[in-house]
């Protein structure tokens, strides 16, 4: 049985971010993700107007008349999420954490996937594997995805995700379209990321929140790592340590948008103060107009 209060989740998110397809981006995924090709559908007897390009010269002259292949659009495609759950994603200084709108915009995706048909699979990681959910396609799929997003505890507390990007590229040969959501806390993963963009189609989703890049003018406060256990205090009241970590913040988010973009690997930043509905549609028209 699932706890009615988890049912209620997800029940809302599944309202929610199918409205947002139905409404905002209903279209929009289908012509930034194209299928994978063309695939042979028959042979047929060629007609006039034929392209001469598409005559099967072994059946013609097998059968003594002149016949053509025909190919039709190879439509579906794999969308596998790819989560990093390690505690620093349990923060949140508004309404939802950093995990909680992940979970969203894994939802927005997916739902956008199963209107084209397409499966979706999941793999969860934080310095392991937390767990894998092989790619399907159906709506209760989702829902299935959604619901372990929300109910799940992860094991460890630390990021590694070299661990995330090495497990996809072992279990998941065809290629597909994989979005990567993490807040990137974490370094080493470089060479994963470049091997794994050269064999599927790999979108980095960074997701943060503004209290990440502002402190409040509160005093002196004790901080936590939630990964690490460290503490440190901070004299938030110093003009000069609110802005050196301001300063830090920002630039942080440079160098990730700098490194993904040194890749070729397209981004969508999220933060937890904005509508991550907007952040999608316009990553979509984005790559749109470069394709």
């Amino acid at each position: 049985m699932i706890p009615k209060e988890l049912a209620k989740k997800v029940r809302y998110i599944e309202i929610y971010t199918n409205k947002a397809v139905n409404d905002v981006l209903a279209g929009e995924y289908q012509s930034v993700f194209k299928g994978r090709g063309m695939e042979f559908d028959e042979v047929r007897e060629y007609q006039p107007g034929d392209e001469v390009r598409t005559i099967d010269w072994n059946v013609t002259a097998r059968m003594g008349r002149p016949f053509v292949k025909r190919y039709r659009e190879e439509r579906e495609l794999t969308i596998m999420f790819l989560v990093d759950l390690s505690a620093s994603g349990a923060f949140g200084s508004l309404k939802m954490t950093k995990n909680e709108v992940a979970t969203e915009l894994c939802a927005l995706l997916a739902f956008s996937a199963i209107k084209n048909n397409d499966k979706t699979g999941l793999i969860i990681f934080t310095d392991t594997l937390e767990m894998y959910i092989p790619p399907k396609k159906g709506a209760s799929h989702v829902l299935r995805v959604i619901r372990d997003l929300l109910a799940f505890t992860p094991r460890q507390t630390q990021t590694n995700i070299n661990e995330g990007l090495d497990y996809l590229g072992r279990v998941t040969n065809k290629r597909s379209v994989v979005f990567l959501v993490s807040d990137f806390i974490g370094e080493g993963y470089e060479k994963s990321m470049r091997m794994l963009s050269k064999r599927h189609d790999l979108i980095a989703v960074s997701v943060s929140d503004p209290r990440e890049y502002r402190l409040p003018n509160a005093g002196l406060m004790e901080w936590e790592d939630a990964e690490t256990g460290q503490r440190v205090l901070i004299d938030t009241s110093s003009p000069a340590v609110r802005k050196r970590y301001e300063q830090l913040g920002h630039e942080r988010a440079q160098k990730l948008k700098d490194l993904f973009a040194s890749m070729g690997v397209d981004h969508i930043d999220i933060r937890t103060d904005r509508d991550h509905v907007k952040d999608v549609l316009l990553f979509f028209r984005r790559r749109e107009r470069r394709l």
